[in-house]
């Protein structure tokens, strides 16, 4: 490896590295601005001088390839003189705003003129005033501040894959915009929030609320989608006020949705804190004692085949696992996670997850999408997608249309016959696989509820493990999961299926056999009440609990400790980070309360138990945060029932996915815009 002297200290490093990154690996400390890891460098700031030997001036490290011998300072009087230069040139247009500003706490200028600025300036001139600019409802602009580091505009363009920010002007009249004045439509524009240097783009709900050392952080995950998102969950008392993300470069690197970051809201509006029992078709207060009176006897009445259970998409591993345990005891055969009629084949782990793993993708030389819309489905996965097309050009083919992804992709067909011949090696996309080395095949939850799901899947898997695509180093199998639960589920068994009858569940839920429906968390069934008694847990007085006639309220997914298994099979803690409100209890206390009534006996004794009873039922479970080791040598590829029939990708309500979301001003915010910009672009 090639060899550096930084501040006469030799250090190797790896071909392809920048001054800066070598002397960050000596350990020294250089301020910058507009450098970033994972955005292209732009060499804005100049903040980052060094100084190097036979060089008459500082050179910019962060855009200057190390070489062989080089011999670099990083603490001389020449780069201290020349740092506090530039500081002083980059404050002679910004406001003196810092009390007031909502980046104060947590801003690098601020940081970084404590040790480089001056306590008066030389400049006589007035400030640069700018227009402040309008990017929606979620980015608040005082572009006054704005030091045109060009982080926000590299990330819309780069990882973002929506152009929609750039820079106008020259010299002292370049101004950052958004050209049209428009809000921007990006799932992932929020980011520039966090990457922003200065206080010229904060985050508008947050404006105001709160300051950072006022917070209590608490390290968490995410559960809007199964992609598992590290979060840092802000709260001041019992109220979230904003959500960050955390760095994790198997799963979301240091990015995060903006469902994720701004769905909180919607924790504080339209809580159930209170048990309810309807009463001449009204909900009316009750307690405890007397709802789960209510409860039992129902379930002691009514036959056992007539009971019917269903767990919604954000509750965790234990809540599924205790619920189970009561079913179970009390004889109830009939429950289920899916909300709508999707394939499943849970006999072998590798049938429902996303094998190549969220990071493996940027390893892919081929990706084919059949059926799913990774932009809207899982936004993280999008990203890693647009990441490796950047940097590989990898040839994109989809079955169905899935609109914009934010890269170039090819429609290799429309039909379930166009992926019968692709797996039969019978047009274009057959030859680009085959001729690939470590190819990803990303199956969507719209492809597996046709008719055909069975088919595409088990055909599918069949092509590949004759083709060697499936092995003990590379598996191309991915099944791309929308809800943080489902894969939790599949592992307890949540699901009462055999391999002729898939949707027995369904079926006898839309023809109204049940009696008793006992809801938990779940408000996005389609499903129409007749003659149903209806027992709703959950956290929001959403859709279905608009229908219940026993309401029994328990905490969101920031108010109680659980375990979530995200869409690789990775197995991950989410932590309680404040409290739920009013007389809300944790869903397996009120699984527990209602066993005791009918068996005077407690289902669990604590939680910790009740964990320890959860991971001995987990597949394939080595250890937390791990990928799971799944068993090639066991994979069975069976067929199903073959027809032709479109592909067509149901579309997300994106912003509106979720009892959460869709109790969130914020979000209600970005669909009306979203709506708004659909329109203009339609003409409609």
């Amino acid at each position: 490896m090639p060899k550096i002297f930084v501040n006469d200290k030799e250090i190797e490093f790896q071909n392809g590295m920048t001054v800066l990154q070598a002397c960050e690996l000596a350990g020294a400390e250089i301020p910058r601005f507009c450098y970033h890891e994972r955005l292209s460098i732009a060499g804005n700031c100049r903040m980052c001088l060094v100084e190097m030997e036979k060089s008459p001036k500082p050179i910019a490290s962060c855009a200057m390839p190390a070489t062989e011998g080089m011999k670099i300072k990083t603490n001389t009087d020449m780069v201290e003189k020349a740092r506090k230069g530039v500081m002083e040139f980059l404050l002679v247009n910004h406001p003196l705003d810092c009390p007031v500003c909502d980046q104060g706490g947590e801003c690098d200028l601020q940081d970084q003129s404590l040790y480089y600025g001056f306590d008066k300036s030389r400049f006589k001139e007035n400030k640069r005033q700018v227009k402040d600019k309008y990017m929606g409802p979620l980015i608040k602009t005082q572009m006054t501040r704005c030091i045109h580091c060009t982080r926000c505009v590299r990330f819309a363009t780069e990882v973002g894959g929506v152009t929609e920010l750039g820079a106008i002007g020259r010299g002292e009249n370049m101004e950052i915009t958004t050209y049209l004045e428009k809000s921007m439509e990006s799932e992932l524009s929020a980011n520039v929030i966090d990457l922003c240097p200065v206080g010229a783009l904060t985050s508008k709900p947050y404006a105001f609320e709160a300051r950072p050392w006022e917070l209590k952080k608490t390290e968490t995950i995410d559960v809007m989608d199964a992609v598992g998102s590290n979060i840092r969950v802000d709260t001041y008392g019992w109220e979230v006020k904003r959500i960050l993300p955390r760095l994790n470069d198997n799963i979301n690197e240091e990015w995060i949705s903006d469902k994720t970051r701004y769905a909180c809201d919607g924790l504080l509006k339209q809580r159930l804190d209170k048990p309810y029992k309807r009463e001449n078709g009204k909900l009316v207060e009750s307690d405890w004692d007397e709802i789960i009176n209510i409860v039992c006897s129902k379930i002691q009445e009514t036959e056992k085949n007539l009971i019917a259970a269903h767990i919604g998409d954000m509750q965790s591993m234990e809540t599924i696992n205790s619920f189970k345990s009561l079913l179970e005891k009390i004889d109830v055969n009939n429950y289920e996670f899916r909300e709508k009629p999707f394939y499943i084949n849970p006999e072998n782990k590798i049938n429902y997850i996303f094998n190549s793993s969220i990071k493996g993708i940027e390893d892919a030389d081929c990706i084919v999408l059949i059926g799913a819309n990774p932009r809207h489905e899982a936004t993280m996965v999008n990203a890693r997608i647009r990441k490796n097309y950047i940097s590989k050009k990898t040839p994109i083919l989809s079955f169905g249309n899935p609109g914009d992804l934010t890269y170039d992709y090819t429609i290799a067909g429309n039909t379930t016959e166009d992926v019968r011949k692709f797996i039969n090696k019978e047009n274009k996309a057959s030859d680009i696989i085959l001729k690939s080395k470590k190819p990803i095949i990303i199956i969507g939850e719209s492809a597996l509820e046709l008719d055909s799901g069975q088919f595409i899947l088990e055909s599918v898997k069949k092509f590949l493990l004759e083709n060697n695509f499936i092995n003990e180093k590379w598996n191309a199998l991915n099944i791309l999961i929308q809800n943080a639960s489902s894969v939790g589920a599949i592992d307890l068994g949540f699901l009462n299926i055999d391999k002729k009858n898939n949707f027995d569940f369904f079926k006898k839920l839309s023809n109204h056999e049940f009696n008793l429906l006992y809801f938990v968390g779940s408000d996005n069934l389609n499903f129409t009440k007749k003659n149903e008694f209806i027992i709703y847990q959950g956290s929001h007085g959403d859709r279905t609990a608009q229908i219940a006639d026993i309401i029994l309220p328990s905490p969101a997914f920031t108010e109680q400790d659980g375990l979530f298994v995200n869409l690789e099979g990775r197995l991950q803690k989410s932590v309680k980070s404040t409290y739920p409100p009013g007389d809300s209890k944790e869903d397996w206390k009120i699984f527990n309360l209602i066993f005791k009534n009918l068996k005077n006996q407690d289902l669990f004794q604590n939680f910790k138990e009740l964990r320890k009873n959860t991971l001995e039922k987990v597949k394939n479970h080595s250890d937390f945060d791990l990928l799971p080791k799944t068993k090639i040598s066991k994979i069975d590829s069976g067929s199903g029932n073959f027809m032709n029939e479109p592909i067509s990708i149901k579309k997300i309500d994106y912003y509106f996915s979720n009892s959460i979301a869709r109790s969130s001003k914020t979000m209600s915010d970005c669909r009306a815009i979203r709506s708004k910009n659909l329109k203009n672009k339609t003409g409609s």
